[in-house]
């Protein structure tokens, strides 16, 4: 790897650090600019409106993620392989290569292998500032795993298994090997109304806004995101 793609990886995982912190709400929207602030060169990103029109972000926050992103990775796209450095350094106590590999498909949407800033900024968007709504359906797209437009069990138990190997021991002290399976098994019986063996996007949505133990665990699935 040559001295400028190592440059880049470690300066994306601090960047998604601070990113992070926002997400989790424990970095405000006033400090994420002072940090940035310090190491960053001007960026002008291109399309800015656009983005703007697209997104819950103002100008000046499009700009201050704009130049985070390019100074800390010039090439202007992420892969795979940033994403799982950035999320082993997240949660160092457990396996987070399979959860990375499932959320950079998610970011990933127009399948190219690779993250844009458009990608990155309009899953940022929603998962900070997106309605309900908004963040149910970016979250079913993250569950559909071959992207055929439903989740079948499987699908669900890959996800919540590597959530579960992600966290870590040190996270759940009382985990059993067969936890994940049982807390899948219970959703996906809650949400397959009709029992035919796959969730759509229409029984999601409606199972998550009238079951409050449901949105709770999403919620907290959305704080690893």
């Amino acid at each position: 790897m040559s001295g400028c793609s190592k440059r880049c990886k470690l300066g994306f995982v601090k960047f998604a650090q601070t990113i992070f912190k926002l997400i989790t709400g424990t970095l405000s929207k006033d400090k994420i600019e002072d940090e940035l602030e310090m190491t960053m060169v001007c960026h002008r990103p291109e399309g800015l409106e656009q983005l703007e029109a697209q997104t819950n972000f103002t100008k000046r926050e499009l700009q201050v993620l704009y130049r985070g992103f390019k100074n800390e990775c010039p090439s202007g796209v992420v892969n795979e392989e940033t994403f799982k450095q950035i999320y082993a350094q997240f949660f160092p106590h457990g396996d987070a290569s399979m959860y990375a590999h499932y959320l950079f498909h998610a970011f990933d949407t127009t399948q190219t292998g690779s993250v844009k800033f458009e990608d990155f900024v309009t899953a940022l968007s929603i998962l900070l500032r997106g309605t309900v709504h908004e963040k149910l359906r970016w979250t079913f797209n993250l569950y559909d795993i071959n992207k055929d437009g439903y989740i079948n069990k499987e699908e669900m138990m890959d996800i919540v298994k590597a959530i579960y190997d992600m966290m870590g021991k040190y996270t759940y002290p009382v985990l059993k090997e067969d936890t994940p399976r049982q807390h899948v098994d219970v959703f996906f019986q809650k949400m397959d109304k009709n029992k035919d063996g796959i969730v759509t996007l229409d029984e999601f949505l409606e199972s998550c806004q009238e079951d409050d133990n449901i949105m709770r665990s999403l919620q907290l699935f959305q704080n690893v995101m």
